[in-house]
């Protein structure tokens, strides 16, 4: 029995300074390094200044928000397909915030953590106009130019299985490459997460009406940011940090009232998430003040959202299923008690 205590009390200690390490390492450097898409409109992509916006650059805006008070200590590393497990496997990002599909395989054998769903998804098609194709059957035969690295390819290859159809696969390194073998007319369609395909069709190609994305939809795509397994601490930090995002959204708070909700508003709930009440900060090694921060700097999940992928976006994207779930959504905030 002390041999199982001494072992237990060992163990114990061994994940404590794992759980310290992380944290006090990005804190040691100054900032958050990010790995991003190299260039997708509406999760990570510069603007005409230089500056990286979207919906998953928000993700890490707000785990430096909560952790320097500050959102713009950021390092953002721009990762493709292939690339993206390795920087975070290696320790040379400290969180993947790379539209990338949580999966089974992907969290149970690559060393790595899936923590949040950002964006629920799913695979379709792009096609041009001119191809006259109406749903996926009709391009039995065509060129289908995928991503490298996702998991786009084993999706098209069940769905071909499954409906006994053949289409030829060219994989490819980058967005960019895609939309150029498109444009070129070496792919007869383009395939990825929808929202990929959006932005593609709103920003990649030179006229958009001459694009249409299939009503087609292959399979199911729950999409957010990854952590190196070996620290609950900080993959509780980014997970709560996106957390605390939607419990902004479903109570109300957003980053121009949020002064006025830590002043004065009496759901407990709110006082919680804001720091007035309980500790919840310090049982993360943070300031108290960790939400407040996020959602002054941030915003809360439906103002990321509206901004990068939404009605006040280029992309245009309705909530669907990323609504709260007292919307009809999928987005479920996990309670803060």
């Amino acid at each position: 029995m002390k041999r199982l205590i001494v072992l237990s009390l060992t163990m114990l200690l061994g994940m404590a300074a794992a759980h310290a390490s992380m944290l006090d390492d990005v804190r040691k450097k100054g900032f958050v390094a990010c790995g991003v898409n190299v260039g997708l409109g509406g999760f990570s992509m510069t603007d005409s200044k230089g500056v990286w916006k979207g919906l998953d650059v928000d993700a890490c805006r707000a785990v430096a928000a909560a952790v320097f008070g500050d959102a713009e200590k950021v390092k953002y590393v721009p990762t493709t397909g292939t690339s993206r497990f390795t920087a975070l496997q290696s320790g040379e990002i400290d969180i993947l915030a790379r539209n990338t599909t949580f999966t089974f395989v992907r969290d149970a054998t690559v060393g790595l953590r899936m923590v949040q769903v950002n964006f629920y998804d799913g695979q379709g098609f792009l096609v041009p106009k001119s191809s006259k194709a109406a749903h996926l059957p009709d391009l039995a035969g065509a060129t289908i130019c995928l991503l490298q690295g996702s998991t786009h390819e084993m999706n098209l290859a069940d769905w071909m299985k499954q409906h006994n159809t053949e289409f030829k696969i060219v994989l490819l390194d980058t967005t960019d490459v895609l939309i150029k073998a498109l444009l070129s007319g070496r792919c007869d369609a383009a395939s990825s997460d929808s929202s990929n395909l959006a932005s593609i069709r709103g920003a990649g190609v030179p006229n958009p009406d001459d694009f249409v994305i299939l009503p087609d939809r292959i399979s199911k795509e729950p999409l957010g940011p990854m952590v190196r397994r070996g620290d609950e601490q900080w993959t509780d930090i980014v997970r709560w940090s996106m957390m605390a995002m939607l419990e902004a959204e479903e109570n109300g708070v957003t980053s121009a009232n949020v002064s006025q909700m830590l002043a004065d508003s009496t759901n407990p709930t709110v006082q919680r998430l804001l720091g007035k009440t309980g500790d919840f900060g310090k049982l993360m090694g943070l300031d108290n003040a960790w939400a407040f921060n996020i959602i002054k700097q941030v915003g809360n999940y439906s103002e990321s959202y509206e901004r990068n992928v939404g009605m006040a976006s280029s992309l245009r994207l309705e909530r669907g299923p990323n609504a709260l779930w007292s919307k009809g959504g999928l987005m479920y905030p996990i309670p803060f008690r």
